[in-house]
């Protein structure tokens, strides 16, 4: 279980004045104890709960299927309550475990825009004399800030992604097809330590204008503009990163769309500090495409970590400011570039107390990726 993690919640549910807090989503499950349900994002009904109450104590409720496995990856005489699945005893099972902890009347914050709605129709009807109240956004809020130890994954992460995707275009060539080329990226990622990988963009000639589609059997051919994004797992963390390349050599106007990205890229990288504004940030960024005549995007990055889009977005969403530790995901792109070829740039981003630091730093991107 991940000490840092509950204290945080403990201060939380402090200031919101909650006796107990309920993660049961997959990215707040592992948030929590350090490691994934392996099915519980699969199947919708598989839930694998975190309860962490005011005073610290902690308990999981997990499905029978993946009991043993749980206990082997959750410290010793980690309290593990276990409800089984044809049984459909999720909520029956953890009511018995608020009710243990004292907490049939207690104020309890849970993730009401996870837990279906049956579900949590059947938990209140069970525990009538409950309060539960929405905390999702608390948990979000949370999870912005990274730890030491979180950053140090996103960075490894990072990493993965951006060698795994230059490697694969330097490993393919004119006549090779997408699948090979996603072949030799997913295998990339596997053999630098990645557990597992989110999504997987490969997206080639007239098929890179589209902007998350994977490999078809699509032959690359001279003069292509490609498109590779994919997102490496560890411990439910995730990276996304995306390299753009050209096949032998770029088609008119990519080279001057490319530099136009590159300059939006590094308009970014001097903007984002602590203290900064993520709408004027976006609002910087719509200024730069339109004097460079590139169609913008709604929103130019995200935050990143356990779910592939988190808060907060730089774009015309609520405007947050910020903060030294939040890691981001940027993403200068144009799709429609009026020349049959999409283009983008994607990398990591930490929030430091200074500035900032490019993660995805292993490919220089300032120019396009030339694949053989």
């Amino acid at each position: 279980m991940r000490q840092d993690v509950i204290a945080r919640q403990i201060g939380a549910m402090r200031d919101a004045k909650l006796d107990a807090l309920i993660s049961v989503s997959p990215e707040n499950f592992a948030y929590v104890t350090g490691f994934l349900s392996p099915t519980q994002s699969l199947m919708r009904w598989r839930h694998a709960v975190a309860l962490v109450t005011a005073d610290g104590e902690t308990s999981l409720v997990v499905v029978d299927m993946e009991a043993n496995t749980i206990r082997s990856k959750a410290p010793a005489g980690t309290d593990i309550a276990v409800w089984r699945e044809f049984k459909f005893e999720a909520m029956k099972v953890l009511a018995d475990l608020l009710r243990k902890r004292g907490l049939a009347r207690a104020r309890i914050g849970i993730e009401l825009d996870y837990l279906p709605a049956g579900d949590f129709a059947e938990l209140r009807e069970l525990l009538p004399s409950a309060e539960f109240k929405g905390a999702q956004n608390l948990l979000a809020r949370l999870r912005q800030i990274k730890t030491q130890g979180e950053i140090e994954v996103l960075r490894r992460l990072s990493r993965i992604a951006d060698k795994a995707i230059t490697d694969a275009y330097h490993s393919v060539h004119a006549g090779s097809s997408e699948m090979e080329l996603a072949a030799v990226l997913t295998r990339g990622v596997y053999e630098q330590g990645a557990e597992y990988f989110k999504l997987m963009i490969v997206a080639t000639g007239e098929r890179s204008v589209f902007p998350n589609v994977g490999p078809t059997n699509r032959i690359l051919r001279h003069g292509d503009v490609c498109r590779v994004e994919i997102f490496p797992m560890l411990g439910g963390y995730h990276a996304g990163v995306c390299r753009t390349a050209a096949v032998s050599a770029p088609p008119p106007e990519a080279e001057r769309i490319w530099a136009n990205l590159t300059a939006c890229k590094h308009l970014l990288l001097d903007a984002i500090k602590p203290g900064a504004s993520s709408r004027a940030i976006h609002e910087l960024y719509l200024g730069k495409v339109n004097e460079l005549g590139l169609p913008p995007i709604s929103f130019i990055g995200h935050g990143i970590g356990l779910h592939l889009h988190e808060d907060p977005y730089l774009g015309p969403t609520e405007d947050q400011l910020i903060e030294a530790g939040m890691v981001l995901g940027i993403e200068p792109l144009v799709y429609e570039t009026g020349f049959g070829f999409g283009m983008q740039n994607k990398d990591m981003v930490l929030v430091t107390a200074g500035g900032c630091e490019l993660l995805s730093d292993y490919a220089d991107t300032d120019r396009l990726i030339i694949v053989p």
